[in-house]
């Protein structure tokens, strides 16, 4: 079945869900999400269909407590896409900025200021907005950040995380990587983010990444 535009908004929409903190509300739609991952072709929804299974079949405090050492612990596996591009470094800000700006053209504001609000590059947030805001903008927004998203990826299997299942998915609604794309996720594996002088730890070791 070929992938088109309608395809990928409803792919990005579930693992959009699937890519937040994980509570009752989420578990409440789980049948929902798993009936419509059934109209995605196999590439998009096999590797949902997976993460479904586990996150059924395990205690919602140990989902929620395994999220929390994955993503909020552990900077290899950061949900926050321009950290992977730009590091802790004063050029983040005005990725971020980009981010937001994409959001508001699109007619969407996100409040950065209300309890837990998560920043837009957030890949849950990038994800919600390719789905529902801007298909194009979103897109291409990761696209852009591809080197990263694989990165994650790559890292979320060495570590037989659940969760790498969820970015199987989202890379196979993106353009198959090229050479220089490869080349991007190695030097990124081998050089980590950039740094700068504000105090910033080193990247952790990327082990057999390529």
């Amino acid at each position: 079945m070929t992938i088109t535009d309608a395809h990928r908004a409803t792919a990005w929409q579930v693992q959009s869900l699937l890519m937040g903190y994980p509570d009752e509300q989420l578990l409440g739609r789980f049948p929902l999400l798993r009936a419509v991952t059934r109209t995605l072709p196999t590439a998009l929804a096999e590797p949902l269909t997976a993460f479904l299974d586990h996150a059924e079949t395990t205690a919602l405090t140990e989902l929620a407590a395994a999220y929390v050492a994955t993503f909020d612990h552990r900077r290899r596996f950061s949900p926050y896409l321009t950290y992977f591009a730009y590091g802790d470094t004063r050029k983040r800000g005005m990725a971020l900025l980009r981010f937001k700006h994409a959001y508001r053209t699109a007619g969407l504001e996100l409040d950065g200021t209300s309890d837990g609000a998560e920043l837009p590059d957030h890949l849950a947030v990038v994800l919600e907005f390719a789905a529902t805001g801007d298909l194009a903008v979103g897109q291409r927004l990761l696209i852009e950040h591809r080197a990263g998203l694989e990165l994650m990826r790559l890292g979320l299997h060495e570590a037989g995380s659940p969760w790498a299942r969820v970015l199987d998915s989202v890379s196979a609604t993106l353009p198959p990587l090229g050479r220089r794309e490869h080349e991007k996720v190695a030097r990124l594996a081998a050089e980590g983010p950039p740094e700068e002088e504000v105090g910033l730890a080193p990247f952790p070791p990327s082990g057999g990444l390529p």
